[in-house]
C-alpha cells in the first residue's frame, strides 16, 4: 500500500471499531442522546490520552505517522483484543510504494498431497492464501462438492445457495470466515485476488457487506462446524486450520468427530460409501486453477 493508502485503511478500521464500543461498557455515561452507534470521536481521544483534533487527524487520514504507544492507547480505548491490535499495528505502519509482481501460481507439495491422500476417515484439504482450494482428499470431497480444487472458501460460503444446507450453522460459519479472511490478509488489503474476491461478494452479498464492514479480526484455528450430508446425515465435525510451512499462506484444514459419537459412525459411512474413490491412499485431488464462482 502506499502512504495514502495507509492512511485511508487505518481511518476507515478506527470508525468501523469506534462505532461497534458501547457507550457504557467504555465506561461513558450521561452524555446525552446519541445520533450515531457508537462512542463519539471525543470520547474515544479522552479515553486513550489524546488530543480530539490528532485523533480526528488519524480518522481523516491527516496524520501518516502515530506512534506504536499513541495506538496501542487507542486499541484500549477501542477494547481491541490482541489479534485485533495486532492488525492495527500492522494497517497504521507505513509502507513504500514497490511494483507490482506478477502472482504466481499457488501449488501444493507432492508430500503434502499424498499425506492427505492417506487419511481414509479425515477429510482434509488445502487452502491458498485467499481461500482457493488448491488440493482435497476423496472424503473432503465426499463430504461437501465445495471442497474440490477451483472453489474458493469463502466465494462459495455466501454466493452458493446449497452451503445453507450443507452448514446448519451458516450463519455462524459466515460470521467467522470473514474475520478470517481479513486475519490472513493482513495490511496487504490491495493485492489483485483480494480486491478480485472482495469486490464479488460486495456487490452480491449483503450479508458480506455488513459484515466485512465491521472491520473484524479474528483468525480462529479450530472450532466446530454443523453439517447435513444428504447421505450421511447431521455431522458435528471439528475443524483445524494448520498452516503449511515453507509456502505463501496456505492452510490445511482437517475435520474429525468426537470418537464414539453418532458423527464419527456417519462419517465412517460415508468413507465406506466413497471407499472405491480413496481405497489404498490415492493421493488428494489435484484441480485447475483457482476460479471464480457463480455466474
Amino acid at each position: 500500500m502506499t502512504t495514502t493508502e495507509d492512511a485511508s485503511a487505518l481511518g476507515r478500521y478506527l470508525r468501523a471499531r469506534r462505532e461497534l464500543v458501547q457507550p457504557q461498557e467504555a465506561g461513558v455515561f450521561n452524555q446525552g442522546n446519541r445520533r450515531v452507534p457508537g462512542l463519539r470521536r471525543e470520547e474515544v481521544a479522552f479515553l486513550a490520552g489524546i488530543s480530539s483534533d490528532y485523533y480526528n487527524r488519524l480518522e481523516q487520514g491527516r496524520d501518516k505517522n502515530p506512534s506504536e504507544q499513541v495506538l496501542r492507547s487507542i486499541a484500549r480505548a477501542l477494547q481491541l483484543d490482541d489479534e485485533a491490535t495486532a492488525y492495527l499495528l500492522q494497517i497504521a505502519a507505513p509502507t513504500s510504494p514497490r511494483r507490482r509482481r506478477l502472482r504466481k501460481p499457488e501449488k501444493v507439495s507432492d508430500g503434502i498431497r499424498t499425506l492427505i491422500g492417506t487419511w481414509p476417515l479425515t477429510p482434509a484439504y488445502i487452502h491458498g492464501k485467499y481461500m482457493d482450494v488448491l488440493a482435497a482428499n476423496s472424503l473432503a470431497l465426499a463430504l461437501s462438492p465445495f471442497n474440490a480444487p477451483g472453489h474458493n472458501g469463502i466465494l462459495t460460503a455466501f454466493l452458493e445457495p446449497e452451503m445453507r444446507e450443507i452448514h446448519q450453522d451458516w450463519e455462524e460459519m459466515t460470521a467467522r470466515v470473514v474475520p478470517y479472511l481479513r486475519s490472513i490478509a493482513g495490511a496487504d488489503i490491495d493485492d489483485p485476488r483480494l480486491v478480485e474476491i472482495i469486490g464479488e461478494l460486495s456487490l452480491r452479498s449483503k450479508r458480506f457487506r455488513t459484515l466485512w464492514a465491521r472491520q473484524d479480526v479474528k483468525h480462529k484455528a479450530t472450532g466446530t462446524s454443523l453439517l447435513h450430508h444428504p447421505q450421511a446425515g447431521p455431522l458435528e465435525l471439528r475443524y483445524e486450520k494448520l498452516l503449511v510451512p515453507g509456502t505463501d499462506g496456505q492452510t490445511l484444514i482437517t475435520y474429525h468427530a468426537q470418537p464414539g459419537s453418532a458423527s464419527e459412525e456417519r462419517l465412517r459411512l460415508l468413507a465406506s460409501m466413497n471407499a472405491p474413490h480413496h481405497a489404498g491412499g490415492t493421493p488428494a485431488a489435484a484441480g485447475p486453477s483457482p476460479r471464480r464462482t457463480g455466474p
